[in-house]
């Protein structure tokens, strides 16, 4: 009897192991994953400003309230969409939302300066509701002092099903779990009084 549940345990093993070696891709976030979990990076730049630099005028409020043009990559394999949160940390209200965008098609790599406030694209995409309470792009206005902007960029295992009227919670929560890469290129803007 002992022999007969040991060779039944072993042809057990045997066919799950052939089944998992003989079966088993990787997942497209497997293959984008690195370092034990952490997304991959995505190398994201302005030809506006360096990271750390300070904003031109003409892509603030101070300006022609412009949005500023940015360039992002590469994305991993398997990436289905991609994401923009940009935002002000340093707003004396708590982070100060200043651009929501997603569902950018993953062959895109970069928007153009003056990208239009409009909710939907014809591409796919869609601009979310910021903290100005209206969809686009609203620059730098600092009450005082300089202040940080980070544009962050996503890449994504899935396109999104969200609207227009979605915030930042709520691009949050949807893109939990399917983040792929991840980047962002930080500027720097004070008024000028």
């Amino acid at each position: 009897m002992f022999f007969y549940k040991l060779k039944m345990l072993m042809m057990v093993l045997f066919m799950l192991t052939a089944c998992l070696f003989s079966s088993c891709k990787p997942s497209p976030q497997a293959n984008a994953v690195q370092n034990g979990g952490d997304p991959m990076t995505l190398q994201v730049t302005s030809e506006a400003f360096g990271n750390g630099g300070m904003i031109p005028p003409k892509y603030t409020a101070d300006g022609q309230d412009m949005s500023p043009p940015l360039s992002w990559g590469p994305v991993p394999q398997g990436t289905q969409s991609i994401a923009l949160i940009a935002d002000d940390p340093d707003a004396p209200m708590g982070t100060w939302v200043h651009w929501l965008m997603w569902n950018i098609p993953p062959e895109q790599t970069k928007l153009t300066e003056d990208i239009p406030t409009q909710e939907e694209f014809s591409n796919g995409i869609v601009q979310g509701t910021t903290s100005f309470k209206r969809v686009g792009y609203g620059g730098p206005a600092p009450p005082s002092g300089t202040h940080r902007y980070y544009f962050k960029f996503y890449a994504l295992d899935i396109r999104l099903d969200l609207g227009s009227k979605a915030d930042k919670k709520a691009l949050e929560n949807a893109m939990q779990g399917h983040i792929l890469a991840q980047g962002q290129v930080m500027g720097k803007y004070s008024r000028q009084r």
